[in-house]
């Protein structure tokens, strides 16, 4: 985000410097999955003893719903854990949709047919599973409401009477809408990578893509990834690179030992992810692409009512997600939506990727108007781990597809 849809004043500040600052508690279609133990202290060595309920009927109820809460842990390493301690496949698992890692968060997921005596015995710091009942549904993504997130923020440079009237000014503006922006973890966290990649598949450039992904480092990444990264730009040796990669980068490894034995087969390697993790590329650049119009749009004066031109999702003024069926809107905002794609050398038939048909896209549009829900501040004090600053705790709600990060900057406005 270059700019901003609200004009409140900013409160600057920061997000996520604890885990407990971050708490995502997923909103499903019949009820809330609310976190329960890593907010206790010394909850770490809190575990929860699982209980199996009964399963009256094994033909009927095959998926065994559960509570998913976890700290400060990836969603596929959690998910991987869990299949190798149950000796089961990934496939197994359902879900609804991805949580942040640097955050405490619950969502409901589905296993078919767990042995029931096995799942009793895990054990984990950073995982809580809540078995709660049998079911014949396995939970596919999109599965949910939305997400309900409590959010401290943290060093905030501000007095008390005035941090809370910004807070309260941008709750006033939110209420009537802010500009759609995907949210930052959509492309990839510390790296801000995945658009990039998608763009280079879009493009046709597989190799590019692959090496790209492999290669490219985060400012915040550790010495050993950075190294290992730039080794591998420089020399295109996948078997030293094999032994420098650190193990728990298992995704880049496992691109790697299939190029050690297929040096030019980069399509094969990238199918070394899982499938859903693949489209996430694409999906990453129709996102970027989206966000660059937002911006073109708020710049350009036309602002988020709907105009002359717009295609309306339920009233609201939508912007293409580029695919290659994609039709641009008409009027200024066409043009806009036009420009854009034009600036980026992107041809909507591009996103039919030949070479690797899973990761093309038909295109789609979405709202460009987030309306925040039941927004509460909830408490304001002194910071005990920022010195002479301020924290703001607030919640509120969303529905699904949309991210609190997104809310946050227009709350913060870091930027200006």
């Amino acid at each position: 985000m270059q700019c901003y849809s609200t004009k409140s004043r900013g409160i600057g500040g920061r997000i996520k410097q604890r885990y407990s600052d971050f708490v995502v508690e997923e909103i499903g279609l019949n009820g809330i999955a609310e976190v329960k133990r890593f907010l206790l202290e010394n909850a770490m060595d809190k575990a929860t003893p699982i209980v199996v309920p009964e399963n009256d009927n094994q033909r009927e109820n095959s998926q065994l719903l559960c509570e998913l809460e976890k700290c400060n842990a990836d969603e596929n390493f959690v998910l991987r854990r869990l299949s190798r301690f149950l000796q089961l496949s990934r496939k197994r698992f359902g879900y609804a949709g991805m949580k942040d890692k640097r955050a405490i968060t619950c969502q409901f997921i589905t296993i078919f047919s767990p042995d029931s005596e096995k799942l009793k015995l895990f054990q984990s710091r950073t995982i809580d599973l809540r078995p709660l009942k049998w079911q014949s549904e396995r939970i596919e993504i999109g599965m949910l409401k939305g997400n309900r997130f409590v959010i401290t923020i943290r060093a905030i440079d501000l007095e008390e009477k005035e941090l809370k009237k910004r807070i309260e000014d941008f709750f006033a503006e939110a209420e009537k809408g802010i500009a759609n922006f995907f949210g930052e973890q959509r492309f990839g966290g510390v790296r801000s990578v995945t658009h990039l990649v998608g763009r280079e598949f879009v493009n046709g450039n597989l190799k590019e893509g692959v090496m790209l992904f492999l290669t490219m480092q985060g400012e915040k990444e550790k010495p050993e990834i950075k190294i290992a990264r730039k080794n591998l730009a420089e020399t295109m040796d996948f078997s030293k690179a094999s032994k420098e990669f650190p193990i728990e980068y298992r995704p880049e490894r496992a691109l790697i030992h299939h190029l050690c034995r297929y040096p030019n087969d980069f399509a094969g390697a990238f199918r070394k992810l899982p499938k859903q993790l693949r489209f996430l590329f694409t999906h990453a650049y129709q996102s970027y692409l989206f966000n660059r119009i937002i911006e073109e749009r708020l710049k350009s004066g036309l602002g988020l009512k709907p105009v002359e031109g717009d295609v309306l999702i339920d009233g609201v003024p939508s912007i293409v997600l580029p695919g290659f069926e994609s039709e641009l809107a008409l009027g200024k905002p066409g043009a806009i939506e036009k420009k854009v794609l034009d600036e980026e050398s992107v041809d909507l038939a591009s996103f039919k990727v030949k070479e690797m048909p899973e990761v093309s896209s038909k295109g789609s549009r979405k709202a460009i108007v987030l309306v925040p829900e039941k927004m509460v501040l909830l408490e304001i004090g002194k910071d005990e781990f920022n010195e002479g600053k301020l924290f703001a705790k607030i919640s509120f709600e969303l529905t699904k597809g949309n991210y609190a990060t997104t809310v946050l900057a227009e709350l913060m406005k870091n930027k200006e």
